[in-house]
């Protein structure tokens, strides 16, 4: 069996990331720089680097953003006392946020304002878990895991399930489970919470680094612009590459340069799902 690279597909920039990049683009444009972004515009080192070199100006707190300047929200949300907070500053606001993370947030605000808990399976520490939770405090619990789930109190409540976007089915399986186990049916929205891109591209290597592992496979997580451990490639005739939705193609034709070079010449295309998706820019931009 000649070496060989499995390039899986769908990979790289989803459409949500693809808009928020263009959004900080078109502004440095149109305005020059400073450009304000509320946090990592993605989560990519690479992307917010280059980004940086065209102008413009990470922060982590919308307190840090003189008055008067632009301000643009991340893809991943934020709380409504972050909008309020901005505004009372005068701060012009500019909406990256993916609109699949915005359904969200209209969910978690529906379901708390009809008598619900709202049960959001996600990590609590990742920014767009923190947004969410930010529209209906009071009303919202975040569950971890079935641990976790096996042990929450609804006070006699109905309970509606959400999710943070970025897990997959599988990640969310066994908490919803949990949670079913232990309050019955659940209210869920009509369609999954789940972003199309994060399932199609965890599908596309069953899956990334995480479920690689558990699947029993050897699996790297790289950065696409280090040199490769030649010893890792070398004891494998086939490697399977992918790239989560934040990663530029860039860094993975690097990769496949990188691989060439170490033996692993032949790339075969592994195509689980074909995308199509687009998202409106906003009005801020869209005429840029």
């Amino acid at each position: 069996m000649s070496k060989r690279v499995l390039l899986a597909a769908p990979r790289s920039f989803c459409a949500g990331v693809d808009r928020a990049i263009e959004i900080v683009e078109r502004l440095l444009a149109e305005h020059g720089p400073p450009i304000y972004v509320r946090h990592q515009i993605v989560h990519n080192d690479h992307v917010v680097r280059r980004l940086e070199n065209l102008g413009a100006v990470f922060v982590d707190d919308e307190d840090e953003i003189p008055a008067g300047e632009i301000c643009v929200l991340s893809a991943h949300g934020v709380a409504p006392a972050v909008r309020e907070n901005c505004e009372k500053r005068g701060l012009r606001v500019v909406d990256a946020v993916c609109p699949l993370v915005s359904k969200v947030h209209a969910e978690a605000r529906r379901y708390a304002d009809s008598g619900h808990l709202v049960a959001l399976v996600g990590h609590a520490d990742h920014v767009e878990v923190i947004g969410t939770h930010g529209e209906r405090p009071e009303s919202t619990v975040v569950v971890e895991s079935p641990e976790a789930a096996a042990e929450l109190e609804s006070d006699g409540r109905p309970v509606a399930v959400i999710s943070q976007t970025t897990l997959s089915l599988d990640d969310v399986r066994a908490t919803v489970d949990a949670l079913e186990k232990r309050f019955g049916t659940l209210t869920r929205p009509g369609a999954d919470d789940i972003c199309y891109a994060t399932q199609n591209r965890q599908d596309a290597v069953k899956r990334l680094v995480e479920v690689a592992r558990n699947a029993g496979a050897e699996a790297e997580l790289i950065d696409g612009e280090s040199p490769l451990a030649e010893d890792m490639v070398s004891r494998h005739e086939v490697i399977g590459l992918t790239a989560g939705a934040s990663t530029p193609d860039a860094l993975v034709d690097a990769t496949i340069e990188q691989l060439a070079a170490l033996g692993h010449g032949e790339v075969v295309e592994v195509t689980v799902a074909r995308e199509d998706v687009h998202f409106r820019l906003p009005r801020e931009v869209a005429s840029a």
